[in-house]
């Protein structure tokens, strides 16, 4: 379970950052809370704010840390070597905080989590630039000890660095593959070195959608679970729709004829809808389906996914083309640990302010990006957000009321909006539109 994310210098975000899944003192709500490892942890987090405040910006730092561990490993040699045309092996630029100039920090990621199966807490992070990796580190504590141990640390200087926790061939064999673009945990994860590996795989199972990227939406859109040809997991999506829409009845699957033998066959999806006349099932297109409905159906691989492996589902604009009934269904279906015994978490960012309700989330699982007048963004939670009274917010409050009055801050500053007429331009001298 992901206990805290970190992250500084990341687009708007100049200071450090930290997104904080650990459940705070407060009483509300208190079947949401999961113990792990001596640890009082959260499995859900909703993030508000106004429109360009940062939002976006926490769900892609997380995305791009999970990027770099997943893929990293190809990026060996690739700002001297690298073929042009070969955008797969150039190592990503970082995208750092923009408001300034001489700003040349590297951007810093970190995470601190707990792996369920050991009830090991682990330390993993690393700082890069336009270059490489400036540093990384990992460090783990069992349940029962009182101080994190050090699992290596790495350094663009590599006088400091220290693998001792790794077992003496290990170590060898990533200081011999290791170049400055990869990270130790993708290039080990790579070498099947153990402890790397458990890291490694967390990041594999954890799962990252955006419904705001047009790119994005088309692919999710066109996911398929897999083994979805198998009657079997057809009737588990089936099930999984019911809760939303009872109108499917079942799925018809035909493999389109291919032109080329290499071309990756095609198929065609229709859900079957019962005749308003007669007992026979019509078949329906599933992209002339409702915008919900095919992103629920593009929600469900990862959902089965990060329910199954208990990891981290991070999904920007969850609200996009959801009622609220069914957006406040999947937060209880995560905060529920009888739907939810592997302790998978849910982020998610929103404009819905029908969330912002003590029935549905926690203080310490509500939080909201501002930006300043200067572009900077802040992430904070409702726990620990105090008004100018210096009084906390209480758990009676109209959370939903009281942050669209400005309350709590991270809303919108709003004037009239200016719209000038070919008419109104006309008349101060400007040449009207055609």
């Amino acid at each position: 379970m992901l206990l805290q994310f970190n992250f500084s210098n990341y687009k708007s975000f100049h200071e450090q950052a930290s997104l904080d899944l650990s459940a705070t003192g407060i009483s509300e709500l208190s079947h949401h809370v999961v113990q792990l490892a001596n640890e009082k942890v959260l499995p859900v987090s909703a993030i508000f704010g106004a429109n360009a405040s940062g939002k976006s910006n926490v769900y892609k730092a997380f995305s791009y840390m999970r990027h770099l561990v997943v893929r990293s490993f190809q990026y060996g040699g690739s700002s001297d070597t690298a073929k042009a045309s070969d955008e797969s092996s150039i190592f990503p630029r970082p995208p750092r905080f923009a408001w300034t100039k001489t700003n040349t920090e590297p951007v810093s990621f970190e995470v601190y989590c707990i792996n369920p199966s050991t009830c090991r807490t682990f330390n993993y992070g690393f700082s890069v630039d336009e270059k490489g990796v400036v540093e990384e580190w990992l460090n783990e504590k069992a349940k029962t000890a009182r101080k994190s141990k050090i699992v290596f640390y790495r350094s663009r200087n590599e006088k400091e660095n220290d693998f001792s926790g790794l077992t003496k061939t290990d170590s060898n064999n990533i200081i011999t593959a290791l170049e400055p673009e990869v990270l130790v945990i993708s290039l080990g994860n790579k070498l099947k070195v153990k402890k790397c590996q458990a890291i490694a795989q967390w990041f594999y199972q954890c799962e990252t959608t955006d419904y705001g990227d047009l790119g994005e939406n088309f692919f999710l859109c066109h996911r398929l679970p897999i083994n979805f040809r198998e009657k079997e997991i057809q009737d588990k999506v089936l099930q999984f729709f019911a809760s939303f829409d009872e109108s499917i009845k079942g799925f018809n699957i035909e493999e389109l004829p291919s032109e080329e033998e290499d071309t990756p066959k095609q198929i065609h999806i229709e859900s079957l809808h019962k005749a308003v006349d007669s007992d026979d099932l019509i078949g329906i297109g599933l992209q002339q389906e409702s915008a919900g409905t095919i992103k629920m159906f593009s929600l469900y691989p990862v959902l089965m996914n990060v329910l199954e492996h208990g990891t981290v589902l991070f999904v920007d604009e969850l609200n996009s083309r959801l009622h609220p009934l069914l957006v406040r269904n999947l937060i209880r279906l995560f905060s529920d640990q009888g739907t939810n015994p592997n302790h998978a978490q849910l982020i998610f960012t929103t404009h819905d302010t029908w969330h912002l309700s003590n029935k549905s989330l926690r203080r310490d699982e509500i939080w909201f990006t501002a930006k300043s007048t200067v572009g900077e963004s802040t992430l904070y939670s409702l726990a620990d957000f105090k008004p100018e009274a210096g009084t906390k917010i209480r758990k009676d409050e109209h959370y939903e009321k009281n942050y669209l009055l400005g309350k709590y801050g991270a809303i919108p500053s709003l004037n009239t909006i200016q719209i000038i007429f070919p008419d109104f331009a006309a008349a101060e001298g400007n040449q009207p539109y055609e």
